[in-house]
């Protein structure tokens, strides 16, 4: 059988057997079963295509898989506290976890802790990363949903505390699930709250463009990838189709069914936890609290597939299949290595080269790249004899300003190629 496009990857607290699971999106059929404890809600995360990592419930540390070898649990990775939510970059190159009120950042490839964010007041609920890993979003009891940008998280002077790009503050309650959609740093984003509402936000300015009113807490949402529907899971059980192509469409609006694509899922009988929508856009993977994953046809609202489990389902989304998953003698890239605990000073650690996004703001020497211009350009004015004077001396220090240029040159050079081959493995 040829490996599936696209497949289900799933997670209940209740199999005494397995904490994940992976289905054939199209047939439904189990391929793959992960072993080691369960995962906690909005803590499930594939990192660079070749780790699963998932947050231990009410624990303090992740438990990690090779995608490929399922009945190992190769590493946990520990933290501070009990683990909320957890999150990884498109790229694969950063990963973000929440220990109550706190945000943590690490680099993957050096597993140094980049930055700890602390300006929620209560737990952080959710996190989700922009599909161009510019920016993260992440949400809390504290009603707030914050928008902050990777690089200015990352360059930031130590000597200042990290401060969101916007501050999202129109829920009431607190935030249960959000989204990002599309577009990168000009994509909307979705949160749903306890208080009743969904609401579609401008990334890039941090304004409110839609807000829903529903009968029931809504405690999951998504777009679809053209971003037509919004899907909100309600904990009546109840999927709602919010259509944003409307004509009458206002900016405050209360949730009612009619022609234009506002329409309501019914199958579950508890709370839809978590929801996620095919790449084509017609298929929708609802979780809930029924022990129950199901697959809905978007067009007929009704279910193509039931994948029953053995608790309330914490995790479901559906993901292209990566390329090593059904290759048992595959090995990742690059090892994951031991992910710090503490944030540590620039410059901690001497031995170890860290790829940051632009440039560190900070008084630094001047490069072997400055310094060879600058005698570059000294040699140059060697013609003019007010500069170095006459005679033999002035040859014998042009000769050891050649030399050391191009000595410069080639540490330039050896550094240069260096960092293309740490990027391109990355």
């Amino acid at each position: 059988m040829a490996a599936p496009l696209e497949v289900i990857v799933s997670s209940d607290t209740g199999s005494p057997l397995w904490n994940t699971s992976v289905f054939d999106l199209t047939s439904g059929s189990s391929l793959l079963s992960y072993r080691g404890g369960n995962s906690a809600p909005r803590g499930l995360t594939v990192l660079r295509g070749e780790y699963l990592l998932s947050v231990q419930t009410g624990k303090g540390f992740i438990n990690v898989w090779e995608v490929q070898r399922k009945d190992q649990l190769q590493q946990k990775i520990a933290l501070p506290g009990v683990v909320t939510c957890l999150t990884s970059s498109p790229d694969g190159m950063f990963l973000c976890a929440a220990v109550g009120e706190v945000i943590y950042l690490w680099e993957v490839s050096t597993g140094r802790m980049l930055a700890s964010l602390s300006r929620h007041y209560q737990d952080v609920t959710c996190l989700s990363f922009t599909d161009d890993g510019s920016h993260f979003v992440s949400g809390g009891k504290d009603n707030l949903a914050l928008v902050w940008s990777l690089s200015s998280v990352v360059q930031l002077d130590l000597s200042h505390a990290p401060e969101p790009r916007h501050i999202l503050s129109r829920h009431s309650l607190p935030i249960t699930d959000l989204h990002c959609g599309m577009m990168g740093a000009q994509a909307r984003i979705a949160t749903s709250s306890l208080d009743q509402t969904a609401k579609v936000w401008e990334l890039s300015s941090g304004s409110l463009l839609l807000s829903v009113l529903f009968d029931v807490e809504i405690m999951s949402v998504t777009f679809d990838p053209a971003e037509f529907f919004l899907f909100c899971g309600g904990s009546d059980g109840n999927i709602f189709q919010v259509s944003l192509n409307s004509q009458t469409l206002s900016r405050d609006k209360n949730f009612q069914t009619d022609n234009e694509g506002n329409q309501v899922f019914k199958g579950h009988r508890n709370m839809v936890t978590c929801l996620s929508v095919s790449m084509d856009g017609t298929l929708l993977l609802s979780g809930s609290h029924d022990e129950t994953a199901r697959l809905w046809d978007v067009q007929s609202k009704q279910t193509v597939r039931c994948l029953a489990h053995k608790g309330p389902v914490t995790n479901a989304f559906i993901m292209a299949a990566p390329a090593n998953m059904f290759l048992p003698d595959s090995r990742p890239s690059v090892p994951l290595p031991r992910f710090a605990r503490h944030a540590a000073a620039e410059g901690h650690d001497a031995g170890e080269v860290c790829v940051r996004i632009g440039v560190y703001a900070q008084e630094e020497e001047p490069s072997y790249l400055q310094k060879a211009d600058r005698l570059s350009r000294l040699m140059n004015a060697v013609t003019d004899k007010s500069v170095f004077g006459e005679g033999e001396n002035t040859k014998v220090r042009v000769s050891e300003l050649e030399e050391e240029v191009q000595t410069l040159k080639k540490v330039n050079k050896d550094l240069y190629e260096f960092s293309s081959q740490l990027l391109t493995k990355n």
